[in-house]
């Protein structure tokens, strides 16, 4: 029972991730709901829903539509395996999917000319490429704001790094032909609205035309050698890595060429946007002082080891994880045993390309038994740091890159 006090009384200082460690401590069981009614691919293991084709322990934040996320601890791997891909929907999966006639139309006023083509035509007229590029919801750690942000209420999980295949959006753009006056593109899925309105757009968002015209950008049918999982866009999507998660559209069937910044649903008001200037928490903020969210801030994940681990003493044990920054590469992860007293260098990987995150990793030992939290900063390429506490506060909720910091003991 005192343990239970003491985590409580931590809450507001310590992530979220670490009360979940404590629950496992106190053996504190979490119940998912389900809901029979809702025709999303869902399957019912022990007391919990489970999304088919997607590992059995991600956390679910909303059957309808499906959102879910991976414990930290599950996306050890350098590349993250498609089942532990995190699920962030804002409609449902298309009820019918025919590859064999799925097409991609490309038109807009700034391109030259609208051209369609098949999945099969992709496939055969444009260069393959395969990038490792990593992917994060916006409000990825959305939980840890106060006052609380509407929205999902992500913890830390809404995050992956796999190998994504397809064709440069370049390449095809150029295929089309871009006017001279183009600003952005925006992307149309096949995504059901939640109203089963067919003729309602869920999302539609988008890049301006220089990230979309980068190297690494991606109209992408395959992760890690495979199909593209349903949940996840199958057969077709964008991929544009270090951006928020949501101008990467999934059951991608049109591109438009703009010539202003795109303006689809979720493109205005205060979807993805964050204020122009710093507000105090549970400020209301006027649309027009909001600004679109573009490339990801640093920020770093320990996946090893799990948060509530007992570890034994006398003996040095690997902490180890990844760190990304959107557009930029990371230059230095350090940890820290004593609460950010002192700061101990990790040992890092080069990014494998552009917008892939990096791997970090340090031996270290708990100089005697009891509880520790283990913190992990990263530093990006010009400079800027992971703050140690929640950032600047924003309606929604958005681009939380405090340290990770998780729970051990020695015992």
């Amino acid at each position: 029972m005192k343990k239970t006090i003491i985590l409580m009384d931590r809450k507001k200082f310590i992530s979220s991730s670490l009360i979940a460690s404590a629950a496992a401590f106190l053996g504190s069981k979490i119940a998912f709901g389900g809901n029979s009614k809702i025709k999303q691919p869902v399957q019912r293991v022990g007391d919990k829903n489970v999304i088919q084709g997607k590992h059995k322990d991600l956390t679910i934040l909303n059957p309808k539509p499906w959102n879910a996320e991976t414990p930290p601890h599950l996306l050890d791997d350098k590349i993250t395996p498609a089942d532990r891909l995190f699920v962030r929907n804002n409609g449902f999966v298309p009820d019918e999917i025919d590859v064999d006639n799925w097409t991609l139309t490309i038109e807009g006023e700034s391109a030259n000319s609208k051209k369609t083509y098949t999945l099969a035509e992709l496939k055969s007229k444009f260069k393959h490429y395969t990038y490792q590029l990593t992917l994060e919801c916006g409000g990825n750690g959305r939980k840890e704001f106060s006052p609380p942000a509407k929205g999902n209420q992500w913890d830390l999980g809404a995050v992956g790094c796999p190998e994504w295949t397809g064709v440069r959006l370049k390449d095809v753009l150029e295929d089309v032909g871009i006017k001279s006056d183009a600003v952005y593109i925006g992307y149309y899925g096949k995504d059901t609205h939640l109203s089963g309105d067919p003729e309602k757009v869920v999302i539609s968002r988008g890049v301006p035309i220089k990230k979309a015209l980068e190297d690494e950008a991606l109209i992408a049918w395959a992760i890690n050698g495979e199909d593209l999982p349903e949940m996840n866009g199958y057969p077709l999507r964008l991929v544009f890595g270090g951006w928020p998660g949501s101008t990467s559209g999934k059951w991608l069937s049109r591109i438009v060429i703009r010539n202003k910044v795109h303006d689809g649903p979720k493109m205005g008001g205060m979807s993805y946007r964050v204020p122009k200037y710093p507000v105090a928490p549970g400020t209301k903020v006027p649309e027009e002082d909001m600004k679109i969210i573009e490339e990801m801030p640093v920020k770093s994940l320990i996946t090893h080891p799990k948060t509530g681990a007992m570890l034994k003493g006398g003996k040095s044990f690997e902490v180890r994880g990844h760190a990304w920054a959107g557009d930029l590469s990371i230059e230095s992860v350090h940890i820290s045993l004593d609460y950010g007293a002192t700061w101990k260098l990790c040992n890092l990987s080069k990014a494998v390309n552009k917008n892939a995150w990096q791997h970090f990793n340090a031996k270290t030992t708990l100089p005697q038994n009891g509880y520790y939290e283990i913190w992990a900063k990263a530093s990006d390429s010009n400079g800027k740091m992971q703050p140690m506490v929640i950032p600047n506060w924003n309606p929604k909720g958005y681009l939380n890159n405090a340290c990770h910091r998780i729970a051990v003991k020695r015992v």
